[in-house]
């Protein structure tokens, strides 16, 4: 048996809103490369009597905030996954099957990116720095990386991602549920705002890391939404009106 797939019409996307303030962003991170503001907010975390990090050794920011708010994120993505694949075979949820294709893409895409960025930036954790009690030279975004033995690992912000992935509901939801979308907006960014201000307690990483990491998922989660949901949307709308002046 066939099912009718009924789409809702895109909102009017506004790109001038969702690309520009992301720009302004990168560019304004890009400037303070050009001042020490990572290095000072670092300093506000870092105990110099203990020599260490306030939160390095927290039970709750590591255990809980990391590992198992990590875990439930994953969960999450899985059911997801079985959710979009269960759309190919369940009639309840095949109008539904492209807005959780574009999920899945965009929480796959958000989260994978990071790890190849890390290997070809090499930037150290605060953790890491002679400044912190460790052992490596501090270098910008933007400078050369002086020699090391151990290549950083800390660009971008990987937990910061598994919080701000989550702009992916917002575009989900866009269309079909508006307020709905705006509460996932806020929670995406509060989530992803909480893990990157964890680890900045701990000494993963600095302020700008985490911004670039917010960044770069909200242009993948609006890329993900324009692709598989805007435009198709589109021409699913003009169809439907062809089919409506035929009749």
């Amino acid at each position: 048996m066939s099912s009718s797939v009924v789409r809702p019409a895109p909102r009017p996307l506004n790109f001038w809103l969702s690309l520009g303030i992301p720009a302004v962003a990168a560019i304004t991170l890009i400037l303070l490369e050009l001042t020490d503001l990572d290095m000072d907010l670092a300093q506000l975390f870092y105990d110099p009597a203990a020599g260490d990090f306030i939160g390095r050794h927290s039970y709750f920011l590591e255990n809980i905030l990391h590992d198992r708010a990590k875990e439930v994120v994953i969960a999450f993505s899985v059911f997801s996954v079985i959710g979009f694949l269960a759309a190919f075979g369940l009639e309840r949820l095949k109008p539904f099957r492209r807005e959780l294709g574009c999920l899945v893409l965009s929480l796959g895409l958000a989260t994978s990116f990071v790890t190849p960025m890390k290997a070809v930036t090499a930037v150290q954790c605060p953790w890491s720095l002679e400044q912190f009690g460790g052992h490596e030279t501090y270098s910008k975004l933007l400078d050369h990386r002086p020699p090391t033995d151990k290549p950083g690992r800390c660009w971008p912000g990987g937990h910061a991602a598994t919080g701000f992935t989550l702009f992916a509901l917002f575009f989900v939801l866009r269309d079909r549920r508006p307020r709905l979308a705006r509460q996932a907006f806020i929670f995406a960014f509060a989530l992803g705002s909480v893990f990157s201000i964890s680890r900045m307690m701990q000494g993963a990483h600095f302020f700008s890391h985490n911004v670039w990491t917010a960044i770069f998922c909200w242009l993948i989660c609006l890329g993900s939404y324009y692709y598989v949901l805007y435009r198709p949307a589109l021409k699913v709308e003009a169809l439907d009106n062809s089919q409506a002046v035929s009749a």
